[in-house]
């Protein structure tokens, strides 16, 4: 009994070994690597990026998490566009708080607070901005 039990264990040691390394299929062929997944829609070059552009990503999962060169692309484009919007709104209070010094020194024009009272609340949308 013990040499019946230990041959089979051979053989179906040996058949999953074979069914592993894939010995002796039709044409022996290997199965090709598969392609890695790339970053397919990245962020839109021609015009700022809008929230639904960001909403829409999706950057492809690897083996260990995700790609470090696309994650580095986004965040990078991303950085950019911020600084841009951050540099823009800055130098809008700059030339707004100038505007309204220049008011009041001339005497000339509504006091400071009844202007910030009339600015708009809400800065102009996506839409708005493409126009």
């Amino acid at each position: 009994m013990f040499w019946f039990l230990l041959i089979a264990m051979v053989v179906v040691v040996a058949a999953v070994t074979l069914a592993v390394v894939g010995g002796g299929g039709d044409d022996g062929a290997v199965l090709p690597d598969a392609e890695p997944e790339h970053l397919v829609d990245p962020l839109p070059e021609h015009r700022p990026v809008a929230r639904a552009d960001v909403e829409a990503l999706r950057i492809p999962v690897v083996l260990r998490g995700y790609r470090m060169a696309d994650v580095d692309d986004v965040l990078s484009r991303l950085g950019a566009e911020l600084a841009e919007r951050d540099a823009r709104i800055a130098e809008l209070h700059t030339t707004l708080e100038s505007s309204r010094k220049r008011l009041v020194a001339g005497g000339q024009g509504p006091a400071p607070q009844d202007l910030a009272a009339q600015e708009p609340a809400s800065e102009p949308s996506d839409e708005e901005h493409r126009r």
